[in-house]
């Protein structure tokens, strides 16, 4: 089987929400295992929280997003595994895909990356460039 396990990493965005459509699709689509990851960004020393931080950062906020990331899922027939870890999210993204052994990845794309700079610092750009296994990129 070609996607026996897929890692979907979510966060509170809108792309997240949009990506999840994908993600049923595939899953149903070549019956696999898929594994729900919230990652809980480590911030660095002297690195103001934004906003975003703020919210992920609370366990209520991350057990409510996989309770509804599993909700959506049971509704169409998929069990989902959930998984939550704290760090780099890029990192510990690739990390989790190793662990697991996925066979792909599948993440929303911010858009955020019209820049140069926008480019090297996105989530997803790490993680294309650092993945143990594809990506697919849900614009």
């Amino acid at each position: 089987m070609l996607f026996e396990t897929i890692l979907f990493p979510i966060d509170q965005s809108r792309e997240s929400r949009e990506a999840a459509e994908v993600v049923a699709d595939v899953v149903k689509t070549h019956n696999s295992r898929l594994i729900i990851l919230s990652v809980v960004a480590a911030l660095e020393a002297g690195q103001a929280p934004t906003k975003a931080d703020v919210e992920m950062a609370s366990p209520q906020a991350i057990a409510d997003l996989l309770t509804s990331a599993k909700a959506l899922f049971s509704d169409q027939g998929i069990e989902p595994e959930l998984l939550e870890r704290q760090g780099k999210p890029a990192f510990t993204i690739c990390d989790v895909a190793d662990e697991v052994g996925a066979n792909l990845i599948i993440m929303g794309c911010r858009g955020l990356g019209l820049t140069e700079d926008g480019v090297a610092d996105s989530v997803t750009n790490r993680v294309i460039n650092l993945s143990p296994c594809p990506v697919l990129v849900v614009p």
